[in-house]
């Protein structure tokens, strides 16, 4: 039996969310076990959300002081196992100078850098065909722990930026509404602001449904520019922290987005998800709720999973309304199936 279990998930969002259902696994198997994560500071804030979790340390940038500190700490638990889900020379290191008995990780050709199999005691072959959920779910089952259904423990709290974001739509407190997010980490992974300003205007006619526009940080142009494209569809979010941000996602009716962490946590939450995907595989990080659906030009694509497009016009540019549109429509006709 593990006493104590270090999940080792830097980044980003939405990986962590992926990395939910293994966690949930390793708590629902060894309900007693001291389970913590190991979190770069950009992304810590989302842990404080997740129930399951014992403790959370923070690797802060690349500041020297600050990584000793966080690898003594660590070692002053002495874990019984540390579990990579990243697959990075970074994190393998931190894996294994935690100074965890097994510093486990994934086998050769699924890590993202081969060179982290040299830090692991042990390395566990795992089919990299499917979604990264069942990847990371491979790991833990190979250490032992339970099948299940998939589990996304997470905690969402009240927040005033609900009923703001109403407000701004001119709503009442049940009326339905969509989510639109149309940032995302990379520029060839965002569809074109004014197809989701045509979407909302869309959305509204036909289903009644006016659209909050999330942005993050550097993102409030994006945003500005959907709703100015919406026809008065579509109204700008408040500015969110990440529970603000949960929150909103639960009260909509309907979430459309690129391949994002918000994307991601809207699937968690069992909301009706609509995903724009590029240069990114949907099958591997798309939503995972069956009725789900993704427009999707990864086959096509040149560049995949790379930042930056080499064509001229990013594969994601080709996507076009009337595509969205249907697949929008076809969610919204199966929102009450259980899907």
């Amino acid at each position: 039996m593990a006493r104590s279990i270090l999940v080792v998930r830097l980044g980003a969002l939405g990986d962590l969310v992926h990395a939910l259902p293994a966690v949930a696994a390793l708590r629902a198997t060894w309900p007693e076990a001291r389970i913590d994560w190991l979190v770069d500071e950009r992304y810590q804030s989302l842990l404080a959300f997740v129930p399951i979790i014992d403790g959370t340390y923070v690797v802060s940038g690349s500041r020297g002081a600050s990584i000793l500190t966080t690898i003594r700490a660590l070692r002053a638990v002495r874990y019984d196992v540390a579990i990579d889900f990243q697959g990075l020379l970074k994190s393998a290191v931190f894996a294994r100078a935690s100074g965890a008995r097994d510093a486990v990780g994934f086998a050769g050709p699924q890590l993202r850098e081969r060179a982290a199999g040299m830090f692991y005691t042990r390395q566990v072959p795992v089919d990299d065909a499917g979604h990264v959920i069942q990847k990371n779910l491979s790991v833990v089952r190979a250490l032992g722990a339970a099948d299940g259904p998939l589990a996304f423990p997470l905690r969402v709290p009240a927040s005033p930026a609900v009923a703001e974001g109403r407000r701004a739509l001119g709503i009442g407190g049940v009326a339905p509404f969509a989510v639109l997010n149309p940032g995302a980490g990379w520029p060839n992974k965002q569809w074109p602001t004014v197809r989701f300003g045509a979407l909302a205007a869309h959305l509204l006619s036909r289903h009644g449904l006016p659209s909050l526009v999330l942005w993050g940080p550097r993102e409030r142009a994006l945003a500005d520019a959907v709703a100015a494209a919406s026809s008065g569809a579509a109204h700008v979010a408040p500015e969110t922290d990440i529970g603000a941000l949960l929150a909103i996602i639960q009260s909509a009716s309907l979430f459309v987005a690129g391949d994002t962490g918000p994307l991601q946590l809207a699937s968690a939450l069992g909301i009706p998800v609509v995903g724009v995907y590029g240069p990114t595989n949907p099958v591997r990080n798309g939503p995972f709720a069956g009725h789900d659906i993704c427009v999707s030009r990864f086959d096509e694509c040149e560049c995949h999973h790379k930042r930056q497009c080499r064509r001229e016009t990013p594969c994601v540019n080709t996507i076009t309304l009337d595509e969205v549109v249907a697949a929008a429509d076809r969610r919204m006709q199966t929102r009450g199936s259980g899907g």
